[in-house]
């Protein structure tokens, strides 16, 4: 009895480690994340400035550095919602960190370029190689982080733990925003590169690789997909879309493939709807806002960044306070709808503080997608998600680039200069309703933390 008692006092000390070890790993995760998110939003502010210089000299207003920036931004969706999944699925064989290494490495190139000089050609150089890169790396590093989470956290702690994640992404654009208030723009890019080189290195040096999930056979001689045998799955209150199949994917994970994974549960497939629009609408603001205040009240790099430091703070605030705060009283589904809910109120004003509160959503979507797979698909789930959010990233640019310029031009159908802002709005408010219809299904996973 009293071995018995010594093995169960040691085993459970030996868990109590693994999970100590475990979280103290996510600070590194967290440090990677957080240098590779502030090399982007350091340059944020100034790539405006940087376009319309560069384009149309001596102009405030530039509907070609409008349009270049919605292509752009079309072509680095199509590209993301290609390899977000594979990249989300090999991960799954492979690894998160050896994933991990690809899209921070490949960042630094774009951004060497414009520290080493911001004259039109150099720039141009920038836009080809920005847009090649980011096809392949942008939103990956988010996907691959939240995977690395799910495999560490319980499913009970998780959507607290994705808010901290979100949370240092909002910490990162406030020190971004920060930065680039003070540096001139010379400097801007070289810190930002300087940056995303220090990331790469951090990573490599004190991540630990995430155990690897038993997929249970040899997945490198496997095709795609397995098939669609049925399996036991689980059983929720909700009959009516109980799984009846479980998809299995290989390397290279098909349209079809995605599809089938989202009609594998309703509750996955919501998910993904909110996501598409709520990407949407932030894409949108992306192409739409900063030209807007432009051309309207003439900003520059400084006033950007006011306006970006203030909803940055109160977006970290909400992200890593508030979300650990709900997420034990409150349902994931009714934080996903209060926070959809401001940022209904406050897109038609842009600028808001309100509409920092706008970013519980996400990290709620990706935790309540993580809790319908199981531990073997997580890479799977989130690059999923992170998928339809590319390919929103496609049609937002197509759709409001044109609107924004249009409505700004002399030619405007209507005196109303901020119509596309109003129809961003629009298409929160349907992420909205989608998000009172939702109901999260008790989870799939069967995988156990310590």
């Amino acid at each position: 009895m009293e071995d018995s008692l010594c093995r169960s006092s040691c085993g459970g000390e030996e868990m109590k480690a693994a999970g100590t070890m475990e979280k103290r790993e996510l600070v590194h995760l967290f440090v990677t994340v957080f240098l590779s998110s502030f090399s982007i939003f350091l340059v944020f502010p100034a790539i405006t400035d940087v376009t319309v210089a560069a384009v149309c000299p001596s102009r405030e207003s530039c509907s070609l550095a409008i349009y270049l920036t919605g292509f752009q931004q079309a072509i680095i969706g199509l590209g993301t919602v290609v390899m977000n999944p594979v990249i989300g699925n090999l991960s799954d064989l492979y690894g998160r960190k050896a994933l991990l290494t690809f899209p921070l490495t490949l960042s630094i190139i774009p951004l060497a370029i414009l520290a080493f000089s911001r004259e039109t050609n150099f720039f141009y150089a920038f836009f080809v190689l920005r847009t090649l890169t980011a096809m392949t790396c942008e939103g990956s590093v988010n996907c691959l982080a939240l995977a690395y989470i799910a495999d560490n956290i319980s499913e009970k702690e998780r959507v607290s733990t994705f808010g901290i994640l979100a949370g240092c992404t909002s910490a990162s654009f406030v020190c971004g925003t920060l930065v680039a208030r003070i540096l001139p723009t010379s400097s801007t890019f070289q810190v930002a590169a300087l940056a995303s080189m220090m990331a790469a290195v951090y990573m490599r040096i004190f991540l630990k690789e995430t155990r690897l999930p038993d997929h249970g056979d040899s997945t490198l001689s496997q095709p795609i997909l397995k098939g669609s045998e049925p399996v036991p799955d689980r059983i929720t209150e909700d009959d009516d879309y109980t799984p009846k199949t479980k998809i299995a994917f290989k390397k290279m994970p098909s349209a079809g493939d995605l599809f089938r994974l989202l009609r594998s549960s309703k509750t996955l497939s919501q998910a993904g709807i909110i996501s598409f629009f709520q990407s949407l609408a932030e894409g949108g603001m992306q192409v739409t806002v900063m030209y807007f205040l432009k051309a309207r009240f003439q900003f520059d790099k400084n006033q950007f960044s006011d306006i970006m430091l203030l909803v940055g703070i109160a977006g970290a605030i909400s992200q890593m306070i508030l979300i650990p705060m709900l997420a034990p009283k409150i349902r994931e589904e009714k934080m996903l709808s209060f926070g959809l809910l401001l940022s209904c109120i406050s897109v038609p004003y842009a600028a808001t503080v309100f509409s920092s509160f706008g970013l519980l959503a996400q990290p709620t979507i990706h935790s309540i997608a993580s809790k319908q797979v199981g531990p073997t698909e997580q890479g799977k789930a989130q690059g999923c998600m992170a998928g339809i959010s590319s390919f929103a990233n496609i049609v937002s640019p197509l759709v409001f680039s044109p609107l924004t310029a249009l409505f700004l031009s002399k030619d405007a159908p209507l005196n109303f200069p901020g119509f596309s802002i109003m129809c961003l709005g629009l298409a929160t408010v349907i992420a909205l309703i989608q998000s009172t219809m939702i109901r999260a299904s008790p989870p799939i996973s069967s995988h156990s933390f310590a």
